[in-house]
């Protein structure tokens, strides 16, 4: 009887500990993501006795290694909106086509009215770019990047421009079997020189 009841704590505990296992492993998962609040914004819904208020969170996540997402959470305390944010923004990554700390290739993304250029840029450039689309650039893992806002500043919709424009992009890999080229061939000038001498 004795034995029976240790053999069932012992269950007991071990199941214990699986659960806590699992929330410390889905705790690093979580710590891997770099996290970026992008804007913070009081929003106003007018209803018949006045103005109801609101805060508009919108964070960008990504791993540093090419997946990136975005999330807008809105709730009336700015911590529940940023939890809301945050669960939509791992809900929605995106794989980003990256070469090296670079984009394999120019390209435009248009959301209403913005638009964002973004252009691949040589080893040592950094990232030239501000507000939003920096923080979806750095946390998608782009290191060297050269980009132009041309359109509207609206901050929601340079950011979604700036995932359209990623979105678009091709791995060189597919590109070059598309037009019946070797890899080598489609690399930016800067590469092509240092492998040709």
């Amino acid at each position: 009887m004795v034995r029976a009841k240790v053999a069932w704590n012992s269950k007991a505990l071990l199941e214990n500990d699986m659960v806590n296992y699992q929330v410390t492993e889905q705790e690093q998962q979580e710590q891997q993501f770099d996290e970026r609040v992008i804007e913070i914004a009081r929003v106003a819904k007018v209803v018949k006795g006045g103005r109801r208020f609101q805060f508009r969170v919108t964070i960008v996540i990504g791993d540093n290694h090419g997946k990136v997402g975005m999330g807008v959470g809105k709730a009336n305390a700015v911590p529940e909106a940023m939890r809301k944010a945050q669960e939509r923004a791992r809900k929605n990554m995106h794989l980003v086509h990256l070469s090296g700390t670079t984009i394999p290739h120019e390209m435009t993304g248009r959301v209403s009215g913005a638009v964002i250029l973004l252009k691949p840029a040589s080893l040592g450039t950094g990232v030239i770019a501000a507000g939003g689309v920096r923080a979806v650039l750095e946390a998608a893992g782009v290191r060297d990047i050269l980009t132009k806002s041309l359109g509207s500043a609206n901050v929601l919709n340079v950011v979604q421009a700036t995932f359209q424009a990623l979105d678009g992009m091709k791995s060189p890999q597919e590109e070059a079997a598309r037009r019946g080229k070797s890899v080598e061939e489609l690399l930016p000038f800067w590469e092509r020189r240092k492998r040709n001498g």
